[in-house]
Parts: structure tokens; sequence; C-alpha cells
């Protein structure tokens, strides 16, 4: 048998075209950045109440926690493609960040706005009006 062969029967297996094999327990991320800004979109579906979501900021460390069961009486889960159960994702983020930060959980998706930390050894311009 040639490895083409082997190839084709070792991945046929029913084993790789489950979609649990290499799936993650952690929801998609996206984060995106402004000069003095970030925001960060997490995709966490089926979150029946904000409380069951934690963020935490910590200098140039973004923290999120979470907690999605999904129930449905009567039926028997079959196909899991939807992020469930507690997960917990930790990322570094490209600069630290302030106290101001603003979290919203609509659609689906949370939304975390979060400003770049100034430090106090910087020179700022005041704006004068």
């Amino acid at each position: 048998m040639d490895w083409t062969k082997q190839w084709e029967a070792f991945f046929s297996n029913p084993f790789w075209n489950s979609s649990n094999v290499f799936s993650s327990h952690t929801p998609g991320i996206n984060m995106y950045r402004r000069e003095n800004e970030l925001l960060v979109i997490v995709a966490i579906p089926g979150l029946e109440d904000v409380h069951d979501a934690e963020v935490y900021i910590h200098y140039n460390t973004l923290e999120i926690k979470a907690n999605v069961q999904l129930h449905f009486e009567g039926f028997e889960l079959i196909e899991e493609g939807i992020t469930q159960g507690p997960f917990e994702r930790v990322m570094q983020l490209p600069f630290p960040v302030g106290e101001k930060v603003d979290a919203v959980y609509e659609n689906g998706l949370l939304f975390i706005h979060l400003h770049r930390l100034v430090p106090d050894h910087i020179k700022r311009k005041v704006e004068i009006k």
C-alpha cells in the first residue's frame, strides 16, 4: 500500500471526522487595535445572564471567565459546535490598559473596550477650551 492510500485510510476513520477532535473549549475572540484603544470581541452565544461571565484586567493582561449551559428538555445532544460549560481565557494585551473599561454583552457577543494606560511619568498636553 502506498502512502496516499495509508493517509486516506487513516483520516477516513470516523474519529477524525468528529467535530470535537480538534475543537477548543474556549470561544472565538477577535481583538482590534487603535493607537490608544483596544476592542476585544468574544463570541459567547447562549449566555443567559451577564453575571455568568467575569472580566478581569491587570496591567496588560485580560482574563475572561464564563459558564454557558444549553439545555433543551427532551432532546439529546448529538453534535456540539457551540462552546458549553465553564471556560477561562487569559490573554496578553499589546499594551498596558487603564481603569477606563467598558464591557457590554449583546446578541451573543461580549464587547470589551479598553484604553491605553498613560504612565505618570509621561508628559501629556492638556487641551485648552
